[in-house]
């Protein structure tokens, strides 16, 4: 019986992923373009969520401060989930729904992007941050479960996975972060290169 069971989350998460790639590559190529972007400007990437979603939020920074897998240089991204005084400090004087927007206010710029993490698309602080971006006038990415929720209104780019399922959601934005990751990389890490064998001076 629990085996009949391991199986079936196997075989549920195998087809969240497969649905998720038809739904979503072009947005996925999409949201590394504005990324680049970014880059190409000096701006860099905040990100958040909630939970397993904030995890989620500090490991992509930290592929793209570290590396995926390629050598590049490092790349400028924050997980605005990190800093207990901060978050602590903004729930208690003000209230949780502003941890995320209060950060993008004080240490944000219109040329970052903002990339919110939510399986319901329906997280309050998420929403307000996403929010506060689009003022800021910041690009705005969403990663989110079936429809996107009130994420959706506030996200230039949608990446809402085909399901109401909340691990399976998770499961497919690890893929999907990881894909934006390696996009990324690779562009940064060819520019490189290319600098490099084209450098007058040897």
């Amino acid at each position: 019986m629990m085996n009949e069971r391991i199986s079936q989350l196997f075989s549920d998460s195998i087809e969240t992923a497969r649905m998720a790639q038809e739904h979503l590559a072009e947005r996925i190529e999409q949201a590394a373009s504005m990324i680049l972007e970014a880059y190409s400007c000096n701006g860099g990437v905040f990100v958040f969520g909630n939970g397993g979603s904030a995890a989620d939020a500090q490991h992509f920074a930290a592929e793209m401060v570290g590396r995926c897998v390629r050598e590049r240089r490092g790349l400028k991204a924050q997980a605005l989930t990190a800093n207990t005084s901060i978050l602590t400090a903004i729930s208690n004087d003000y209230d949780f729904e502003l941890v995320f927007a209060r950060q993008l206010e004080a240490n944000a710029s219109m040329n970052d992007v903002a990339m919110g993490l939510s399986t319901s698309g329906n997280s309050p602080n998420v929403v307000c941050a996403l929010a506060k971006a689009r003022e800021i006038g910041m690009k705005t990415i969403a990663l989110t479960g079936r429809g996107g929720g009130r994420c959706a209104e506030f996200a230039d780019i949608l990446l809402d996975v085909p399901s109401d399922n909340t691990p399976r959601v998770q499961e497919v934005h690890m893929i999907v972060y990881h894909a934006i990751c390696e996009i990324v990389e690779a562009a940064i890490a060819d520019d490189a290169t290319d600098a490099i064998e084209e450098d007058p001076s040897e």
